[in-house]
């Protein structure tokens, strides 16, 4: 069977300790011999020993030797033939030996390792799989003091620690020092074992028996600064001293460490801050203040605009003033978390003084001139304006199709796709601890896998996908009309209350009815800007949905993906695109008086490609 070469013929068995770089860069560092990688044979298949062709994975050859009298617990150089098979990938050869009567969980090499060990320093997933199904017991440490899950963590293998815990490796498991996976990563591993650990809430406080650092203790230590800045969002504790005294901080000074300094004192602040009483209070009501701040400045950006003062300066002054006193209120009463809300509570805020200027500027004009413009033709506006509020609740609030399982579905769907060699970033998402259905992506700001996920939408600061993505073009569709309906009352205002000269050139003409209604200068351009980007991006939302069948995301990929290729890659062919009439009656479910029908297919819960029924059968 296929599969990797031994990586060094003394793997891993100095007196060194092993860190996360690869076990052949350690072994050139420690002169060790190496092999080179395996190479096409050139020699007589017949002639080799059972050690070469174990690595080699010439199963007849090792058979004819074994039947031969070639005793399978026989050591070369304290390393068995199971050692050699684990560590090449060789799966037949593994189940041959261990039937001829190999031990799976035999010491060999100078770091005392099983065959579990060495597969696990190579990232050999299927072979892991393969030997725990053989009863190798993933609890038993080498010489240096390793279990198979410091291992996975200490080699960043996440699919092999994930595969670990789902069969019951503990979480809080410890080295000879006590130094707990967490540990490790914090001191040696990367980013993505530290995040995956912290998914299955390890102890944040425990400490070794050694120096009694903590895992953040460890993260500063060795300048880890994605460590400092997971374990600090855990809430990992500060002031925890080790045996000499000292806390992170501390430590993070003595290595003059200035970034990761920052980090920690910033922290310190931020807790000091949870702990005033009238601040946590503040905290509860945080969109409120927000939404408050933005209706108050939008109104107040207004005000200025109206001043009867011709001076630019003046009003640029006050604007900066403006803007600064709003820049230094929200980072002082709005926590990180909640700065994502800001474009939302901007948008809002603008439809809110849109609104209010539509009512109190146009409506009495309106009223009084009903000859030129019949009441009953405010019905459409008044429609989009409650339909604006109405689809962004409905976007903002409904579920955009968030994936959810169980702990216990999660542990068995990551044992089922380990040992179907299938446990990769593509099937399995190592934040979410799920099995990603097809079109799901994970968004970082929702922290969350999204089926048919098209984008995270500033404006609704929410996840667009398959529960809230026709609501979503609903409310494009509702801002685009009441903005477009804004824009043209704005133009009639003008030519019916000021004075202007329509042939004069742009810049006399917005001066002209600038001087005559500041305010309503400043609400036309909120509108221009609502009218640009909500059609445009309308636009482009039904393009893809109709023409299409694709996502946001999936249309990114795919031209990032045609730009990066030698061939070109066609959008229209995937197997997501149906044809116009049946891609919109799928993505609206609806039947259009029966003369389509729409597909029930769950993106939830859809795995393969193939069940899904298209008319044109092609791959993306």
């Amino acid at each position: 069977m296929a599969g990797g070469g031994p990586a060094c013929k003394n793997h891993c068995r100095g007196p060194h300790r092993p860190d996360v770089r690869s076990c052949r860069s350690i072994c050139r560092e420690k002169d060790v011999p190496v092999l080179p990688a395996l190479q096409p044979i050139d020699e007589d298949p017949g002639t080799c020993d059972i050690v070469k062709a174990t690595q080699y994975g010439m199963l007849e050859r090792c058979r004819e030797l074994v039947e031969a009298g070639y005793d399978v617990q026989a050591d070369k150089e304290n390393v068995t033939l199971l050692h050699w098979a684990a560590i090449s990938n060789r799966q037949e050869l593994v189940k041959y030996y261990i039937s001829k009567g190999a031990v799976v969980d035999q010491l060999g090499g100078d770091l005392n390792s099983t065959p579990l060990h060495w597969a696990i320093r190579q990232g050999h997933l299927p072979m892991v799989t393969l030997l725990l199904k053989c009863g190798a017991d993933p609890s038993l440490i080498d010489g240096e003091g390793f279990s198979s899950i410091h291992l996975a963590v200490l080699f960043q293998h996440v699919p092999i620690v994930a595969y670990l815990m789902s069969k019951g490796q503990n979480i809080g498991t410890a080295d000879f020092s006590e130094l707990t996976p967490l540990m490790l990563s914090a001191q040696k591993g990367g980013l993505k074992p530290t995040r995956f650990l912290l998914k299955f809430n390890p102890s944040l406080n425990a400490v070794d028996n050694v120096q009694k650092n903590t895992a953040l203790h460890w993260a500063v230590t060795s300048g880890n600064v994605s460590a400092v800045e997971l374990l600090l969002e855990a809430g990992a504790i500060m002031d925890i001293k080790n045996v000499k005294g000292e806390t992170a901080l501390d430590l993070a000074i003595q290595a003059q460490n200035r970034f990761i300094i920052y980090m920690l004192m910033e922290e310190g602040r931020m807790r000091s801050r949870r702990n005033n009483r009238l601040l946590r209070m503040m905290e509860k009501y945080e969109m409120f203040l927000l939404l408050a701040s933005c209706l108050t400045v939008m109104w107040a950006i207004g005000y200025i605009r109206n001043l009867s003062s011709d001076s630019w300066l003046l009003k640029g002054c006050l604007l900066l003033i403006l803007l600064v006193g709003m820049a230094l209120s929200v980072r002082f009463f709005v926590g990180v978390k909640n700065l994502r809300y800001l474009p939302t509570a901007l948008m809002l805020s603008s439809v809110f003084w849109m609104s209010v200027t539509w009512f109190f500027w146009f409506m009495p004009d309106i009223l009084c001139n009903a000859v030129e413009l019949p009441f009953h033709f405010l019905i459409p506006v008044m429609f989009s304006l409650v339909g604006l509020l109405y689809f962004f609740y409905k976007a903002w609030r409904t579920d955009p199709g968030y994936i959810k399982s169980s702990e216990k579905d999660k542990k068995e769907n990551i044992a089922a796709l380990a040992e179907a060699g299938c446990l990769d970033f593509r099937t399995f998402c190592t934040s979410c601890l799920v099995r990603k259905p097809l079109r799901s992506v994970h968004c970082v700001p929702c922290d969350s896998c999204v089926a048919r996920y098209d984008q995270h939408s500033l404006w609704i600061a929410q996840c667009t996908g398959v529960g809230n993505h026709h609501y979503y073009l609903l409310f494009l569709s509702s801002l685009t009309v009441t903005s477009v309906w804004l824009l043209y009352r704005s133009l009639l205002y003008w030519s019916n209350h000021c004075i202007t000269s329509y042939h004069a050139d742009a810049w006399t003409y917005f001066t002209q009815i600038t001087s005559c209604s500041p305010w309503l200068s400043y609400i036309f351009m909120l509108a221009c800007f609502h009218t640009v980007w909500a059609s445009l991006w309308l636009t482009i939302q039904l393009y893809q949905i109709a023409f299409l069948g694709l996502t946001s995301h999936e249309r990114m990929n795919l031209l990032m993906e045609s730009k990066s290729s030698k061939h070109p890659v066609s959008l229209r062919r995937n197997p997501y695109n149906l044809g116009c009439f049946q891609n919109l009656a799928d993505f609206f479910q609806c039947r259009c008086f029966g003369m389509v029908k729409p597909s029930g297919v769950g993106w939830t819960k859809q795995y393969n490609v193939h069940v899904i029924k298209k008319k044109n059968v092609c791959s993306v």
